[in-house]
């Protein structure tokens, strides 16, 4: 069975579009996933695919459709397979980083180009990104939260798409490993 992680965008952020993770761990396995295990509050979901051959495509609008159906919030969900995410941590193009100040967006879709490009733009300071494929790497030094370039490369210049900082993205590589590995917050 296939590995993957699915990332939910923009949930229990502020008091809005609340969702439990006990309640995300038994819509996912009721989609017929094994092995399903959060990881912390912001809808981190790692779990085996009951589904064989099912895409990257499927999987999103599954669980997407299931958490509308059954929870009631709208958000986006972006799959990733445990091999896609040891590979956008190898391909980190600042190795230097602190893990906490590397944002790593996933998108769905490559960027739309002009929009990419007027955010690229900006200046802010010692702030500064690459995209390998379908993944931006958004180094902040002084954090994502005062970053002029963090909120020019928003939705509306890289489409769908959600972000995890390095050390988190290091921790879900290693839950998706396997059974062993994990915990469920």
């Amino acid at each position: 069975m296939s590995r993957h992680v699915a990332l939910l965008r923009g949930i229990n952020v502020g008091g809005k579009n609340k969702v439990v993770m006990a309640e995300l761990r038994e819509l996912v396995a009721g989609l017929g996933h094994t092995d399903v295990a959060t990881y912390i509050n912001s809808g981190n979901v790692v779990f085996a695919s009951g589904t064989p051959g099912a895409g990257r495509d499927e999987l999103e609008a599954a669980i997407e459709g299931a958490i509308r159906d059954d929870l009631g919030v709208d958000v986006a969900v972006l799959v990733r397979t445990h091999d896609e995410l040891v590979a956008a941590v190898d391909a980190n193009p600042f190795p230097d980083a602190e893990p906490n100040r590397l944002l790593l967006s996933f998108l769905r879709t490559p960027p739309d180009e002009e929009r990419f490009a007027a955010a690229g733009r900006v200046e802010s300071g010692a702030d500064e990104f690459r995209l390998v494929g379908t993944t931006l790497y958004l180094h902040v030094p002084g954090g994502a939260g005062r970053s002029k370039l963090a909120a020019a490369l928003s939705r509306p210049a890289l489409g769908v798409a959600t972000s995890r900082n390095l050390a988190t993205v290091r921790t879900l590589v290693q839950l998706s490993q396997g059974p062993g590995n994990r915990r469920s917050d």
